[in-house]
């Protein structure tokens, strides 16, 4: 299976980022022949401060950001991963995932479940919960007859969340990021490849990369966006910029994996 992976420099001006994404389907993906496209977490709008997170929050599916990103999926023809969008819901925002089919229709909806509320080493403090509510639902789709488990960036040191799509059956794992740039250096690459080898599964990481505003100040995001085998090897890596990554995921190469190593079969605890 052939994918096409984004890494973006989203900042606050969603009409801009957006027409990036737009430019990337025209010029790199369309033709490609990738089947599948992944985005990175924020990818409409990352950053800002807390009243403009809130203003830039949509409702789904009446919002801008969902019916651009929904029709590039059905102009191109491709299962469109669209790495995460703030959706509002009531008084309540969401950090979510929303999958499109070719056709253009919503295939799955996964809304992060854990929120990144860390005061890092060097004293940068986020509080995501100041603006986002905290989904509850762990969230699967298929596609070409494989399972594929989403999960959000922070969503990443929570190896419960993992075991759980293992257990549904999923053969992928996708994970938009936008990771910072001081636990990315040491922890990004390390924990992801965990993640491949515990569970015997593809992982699908798109990243941001560069700097973007927060209320605090400018905050760096690490990139390094992954494609990593169900063996634990890292098959594809962004480049040190924004674009777009090709890659394969050999689903008979992973078959191989779980027979030679059945440890997905041998977990004795719930």
């Amino acid at each position: 299976m052939k994918i096409a992976m984004l890494q973006l420099n989203s900042r606050t001006d969603k009409a801009a980022n957006l027409a990036e994404i737009v430019r990337l389907f025209s010029e790199r993906i369309a033709g490609s022949g990738a089947e599948l496209v992944v985005a990175p977490e924020y990818a409409p709008c990352l950053g800002g401060s807390r009243d403009a997170q809130r203003q830039a929050a949509e409702t789904f599916p009446e919002g801008e950001a969902y019916r651009t990103l929904q029709r590039l999926a059905r102009e191109h023809g491709v299962t469109f991963h669209a790495g995460s969008m703030l959706e509002r819901d009531g008084d309540s925002i969401f950090n979510t995932s929303v999958v499109f089919g070719p056709d253009g229709a919503e295939r799955a909806r996964y809304r992060k479940i854990h929120l990144f509320d860390v005061e890092t080493p060097q004293g940068h403090v986020f509080r995501e919960s100041d603006v986002i509510s905290r989904g509850s639902e762990v969230v699967q789709f298929d596609h070409a007859g494989r399972r594929f488990g989403l999960a959000i960036c922070y969503d990443l040191r929570f190896a419960e969340l993992f075991l759980a799509h293992m257990r549904a059956g999923c053969d992928a794992l996708i994970l938009p990021a936008a990771f910072n740039m001081e636990t990315g250096k040491d922890h990004w690459e390390c924990m992801l490849r965990t993640r491949a080898i515990e569970t015997q599964s593809w992982v699908i990481a798109p990243g941001q990369i560069g700097l973007h505003p927060e209320p605090a100040g400018e905050r760096a995001c690490y990139g390094n966006s992954l494609v990593i085998d169900p063996w634990g090897a890292v098959t594809a890596r962004a480049s040190g910029t924004t674009g777009v990554t090709f890659a394969e995921l050999d689903f008979d190469y992973l078959d191989r994996v779980r027979a030679t190593l059945p440890s997905n079969r041998h977990h004795v605890l719930a």
